[in-house]
This record gives structure tokens, C-alpha cells and sequence, in this order.
């Protein structure tokens, strides 16, 4: 993905961020905040027999950290928990420059250069701790 295409992409969901918005209740919660800035992000989960069929967030953030829970919350409907531990996995690894499945991470990949911006990772990464938060404290 080029350099340009990247920036569409993040400038398109920081504009325009896709489910960020209020809904109804029944969806599971978590908070992700950036002590150090401004970010403070609520991700809101609709999960039905261990699949997530709808998801939004709201709050105050930058743009990194607005486009890329914009592209994750795409991402995840439709995912079953196991999906998206993986995916919030491979998110985690692109970031931090480990090994990575470049297939699993559509949009995602726009961010496949943040790791140069040592400042920016915590950005990218926090709605996917905000997901991961909700998936582990999910009651059976």
C-alpha cells in the first residue's frame, strides 16, 4: 500500500469514522484512555453466541487513534471472538514489528509504519486494547 493511499485512508475514517455514534443498550463496554494525551475512547461490543454482530464507539481522540478504531470496528462485525483475538493480535504484531498474517489486515495495513513514530503506537493500538479488554472480561 502506498504512502498516499494510506493517509486517504486514515484522513477518510478520522472525517468520517464509521459506527461512531449512541446506540441501544446490550452492548458490552470498555474504556481505552491515553494518560499522556487526549484519547479517551469507549468501544461498545454486541456479542451473541460467541460472534460479535455489532459494534460502535464514541469519545474524544487524535486522528490515529480515531481512524484506527474506526477501521477496526469495521473490521470486527461479523467476527467470532477467536477472529478477533487474532486480528487484535496481528494488529499488535504489525505495530510492534513482529511477525504478521498481511491478509487478515485490510485497512489496517495503513498503519504498517507507525512503529517509526514511537509516540504514535499507543494511538493505533488503543481501541484493539479496549476490544481485547472486553473479550477477556466477556461472562460465559
Amino acid at each position: 500500500m502506498d504512502q498516499e493511499l494510506k493517509r486517504e485512508i486514515i484522513l477518510d475514517n478520522y472525517s468520517n469514522p464509521f459506527h461512531k455514534e449512541t446506540k441501544e443498550d446490550g452492548f458490552a463496554h470498555a474504556n481505552a484512555n491515553n494518560v499522556s494525551c487526549i484519547d479517551n475512547i469507549n468501544i461498545y461490543v454486541k456479542i451473541e453466541d460467541n460472534k460479535i454482530v455489532d459494534a460502535y464507539f464514541d469519545g474524544e481522540a487524535c486522528a490515529i487513534s480515531t481512524a484506527s478504531t474506526s477501521i477496526m470496528v469495521k473490521k470486527i462485525i461479523g467476527m467470532t471472538l477467536e477472529e478477533a483475538n487474532i486480528f487484535i493480535d496481528n494488529f499488535n504484531n504489525m505495530i510492534y514489528e513482529k511477525e504478521y498474517d498481511h491478509e487478515l489486515m485490510g485497512e489496517a495495513l495503513a498503519f504498517d509504519e507507525i512503529c517509526k513514530q514511537e509516540s504514535r503506537k499507543t494511538c493505533a493500538t488503543l481501541p484493539y486494547r479496549g476490544l481485547a479488554k472486553i473479550i477477556t472480561d466477556k461472562p460465559e
